[in-house]
């Protein structure tokens, strides 16, 4: 009967092992890891795509650092991507960049383009050449390199978005 015991007690301690290094092999497994495959859709909203949005930001911040960079300070010049107040005086000119939008807002103005077309209206999706009237609250776009806005009044007032200088 004692042998029976030993026999007993020694089955137990086999199945008890057995269970505790199973519960300590699924406790350790990472989750995704190639000891626990599935992936629960809670992981990925709480924590991988958080990573990953971190990532993407730090890579969108180094990129436009390293244009920021390249392109230097010029005077006299800005980059906006909302529209800015831009002041002018009489015989002063806006040059924009291709895709700068100018709106005539107060004053006088007129296009300077070497060729046609000079500025594109987008309110009445016409063009304009040079030394044509710009009309008072409609939306310019320059689409070739070298276009520009020339004051004509004493103070005249821009709404412009995107790269220009002014000479």
């Amino acid at each position: 009967m004692k042998k029976n015991r030993w026999f007993l007690r020694a089955v137990v301690l086999v199945v008890l092992s057995v269970m505790l290094n199973a519960t300590v092999t699924v406790a350790g497994a990472v989750a995704g890891g190639s000891d626990d495959p599935l992936v629960t859709l809670s992981y990925l909203n709480d924590t991988f795509l958080g990573e990953i949005l971190n990532k993407v930001d730090e890579k969108i911040a180094a990129r436009n650092s390293q244009i920021v960079q390249q392109l230097g300070g010029t005077m006299g010049s800005s980059t906006s991507s909302t529209f800015t107040v831009v002041t002018l005086t009489s015989g002063q000119v806006l040059t924009g960049e291709i895709g700068c939008e100018v709106m005539l807002r107060v004053g006088a103005a007129v296009c300077v383009a070497s060729s046609s077309p000079g500025l594109i209206d987008e309110t009445t999706a016409g063009t304009l050449n040079n030394g044509g009237a710009l009309a008072q609250n409609h939306l310019y776009m320059m689409t070739i390199e070298g276009r520009g806005v020339k004051a004509t009044a004493a103070t005249t007032k821009l709404l412009v978005r995107g790269s220009y200088s002014i000479a």
